[in-house]
């Protein structure tokens, strides 16, 4: 059974290691996630979690208000939308749906607050797979955006749009 739970500095050496996986890398080469400080923290608005299966640790994901989010990521968000940050990871666990099965444990966490209209991603633009995957999922592009160093692809997935894709 897939579930999440909430991350916490027992998972720092965990997350130190799935920083280090080249597929992680490939994915989001120019962050640091400054692990060490940020699992300290709770801001209410964002929640970091450890994707299991059977207890077992798989995959990260990050939800953000991104109206609210201190660093102003996303520039100034509207109110009603969340962002999402995902990854499996270790390699051995690619390729066996358990990204699909966390994006929808995610998009139902999102949309589970009424006020929730949208979700918002932000793959690097030469991630093709990741485009794909977002899109049978019902996201839908947006626009190609620089986040820092990084050329991304934005897209969206409106709760309209997702009630009809489940």
């Amino acid at each position: 059974m897939l579930n999440l739970r909430p991350a916490t500095l027992a998972d720092l050496a965990l997350l130190r290691h799935w920083d280090e996986q080249c597929h992680v890398i490939a994915s989001d080469p120019n962050d640091d996630w400054e692990w060490e400080d940020e699992l300290k923290r709770s801001p209410d608005w964002r929640e970091q979690l450890i994707a299991e299966l059977d207890y077992r640790p798989i995959g990260f994901i990050q939800i953000i208000d991104p109206a609210r989010e201190e660093s102003h990521y996303w520039g100034d968000a509207p109110e009603g939308l969340r962002a999402v940050d995902i990854w499996i990871g270790d390699a051995a666990d690619l390729g066996k749906a358990y990204g699909t099965g966390m994006m929808q444990l995610a998009l139902a966490r999102c949309f589970a607050d009424p006020a929730v209209a949208a979700i918002l991603i932000d793959p690097l633009a030469g991630n093709v797979r990741a485009h794909r995957f977002y899109e049978r999922l019902g996201f839908r592009f947006v626009e190609r955006r620089h986040f820092g160093g990084d050329e991304c692809f934005v897209y969206r997935l409106d709760r309209t749009d997702w009630r009809h894709a489940s």
